[in-house]
């Protein structure tokens, strides 16, 4: 009798809070529609910019599920440094000369199979023909961690920071720290602007210890400016602690809060660069936080680019910032009215 009083107590309960309840029924069907659609378009997309090859050569590479495209010399560099093709291929006499970009290893060893498997095949392609490979980024047989550690460098400290702020903002309400604050003649975005500088100082030394240990300790592949790196992560934290603050202000519970990691921080993953993703899945992604930081992380560490490679990334994460710090100001109306 007790039991069945308790099961129906919890049933009940569950029946009012309709947001653990839609979270429960809809987030497993939110996630598994993200990756049925992800996974079932995540075919390699490998693009070759082609200087000069026969076209037996070029129709044998397309056979291998490589898009080959014939360039000038000047823009097939310019398209492998963009990042829009993974390798140039330049035939020379008897040498097929190849610059390859070897950031993301699958694509590289996708291409690099392919110019072997293409030479061989037919007789009028001659077989004896060399490859001299050259890795403009990246390296032969660059160890999976570091293919990936960029992108974990930036989801870690997102997550982290986004939890924690979010978790810490709420208990301020809760408590009825924030009411009290609201009820002196502290402006609302000062209350926003105070909370987003204290929990930030902490970011810094977060962003620190994070980038140091990973590059230094776990010796992740490192071409760019550690510098540069810190910006991103430190950026990547305030976009975080911003937009935790603003996830914080639906929640009433710390249980409610961690309900929006599978909607809210999952999902990024997904459109981070980990995944070749569809034209459609690509313009969601541009809606991403989590993509700018993995892809200026990504610029620096494994490519060594400068600041004018990642400014639009590092623009948009500063925008990012200032949409929630304004967002959060306007919510504070609903506990007080100025």
């Amino acid at each position: 009798m007790r039991v069945r009083a308790l099961v129906w107590r919890i049933l009940h309960q569950l029946r009012h809070d309709r947001r653990t309840l839609a979270l429960m029924l809809g987030a497993p069907i939110l996630v598994l529609t993200l990756l049925y659609f992800i996974l079932a378009e995540s075919q390699p997309i490998v693009k070759v910019a082609i200087i000069n090859a026969p076209a037996e050569y070029v129709e044998r590479l397309d056979d291998y599920n490589i898009m080959a495209f014939r360039y000038p010399p000047r823009e097939a560099r310019q398209s492998l440094e963009q990042g829009e093709v993974v390798a140039v291929i330049n035939m020379v006499s008897n040498v097929a000369q190849v610059e390859i970009d070897a950031s993301n290893p699958s694509k590289a060893n996708m291409v690099l199979s392919a110019i072997e498997q293409a030479k061989m095949v037919k007789p009028d392609v001659r077989q004896d023909l060399q490859t001299e490979v050259s890795y403009v980024y990246g390296f032969e047989d660059l160890p999976m961690f570091d293919t990936y550690g960029a992108v974990l460098i930036g989801f870690m400290v997102f997550f982290f920071v986004f939890l924690v702020a979010g978790i810490s903002f709420l208990q301020e309400r809760t408590s009825g720290t924030l009411e009290r604050l609201l009820s002196t003649p502290i402006k609302r975005w000062e209350i926003v602007a105070g909370y987003v500088i204290g929990f930030g100082l902490v970011t810094v030394l977060q962003s620190f210890i994070i980038s140091w240990y990973c590059v230094y300790v776990l010796k992740i592949v490192m071409v760019g400016s550690f510098a540069l790196v810190l910006l991103i992560t430190l950026l990547s934290a305030m976009v975080a602690l911003t937009l935790g603050i603003l996830a914080s202000t639906a929640a009433s519970s710390e249980f409610q809060m961690m309900q929006f990691i599978p909607i809210v921080i999952i999902p990024q993953v997904f459109f981070s660069g980990l995944f070749d993703l569809s034209p459609a899945l690509q313009v969601v992604e541009m809606f991403m936080p989590l993509h700018y930081i993995a892809d200026a992380l990504r610029q620096v560490m494994i490519k060594g680019q400068g600041l004018a490679a990642i400014s639009f990334d590092l623009a948009v994460m500063l925008g990012c910032s200032v949409v929630f710090m304004v967002l959060n100001t306007a919510l504070l109306k609903k506990y007080r009215q100025i």
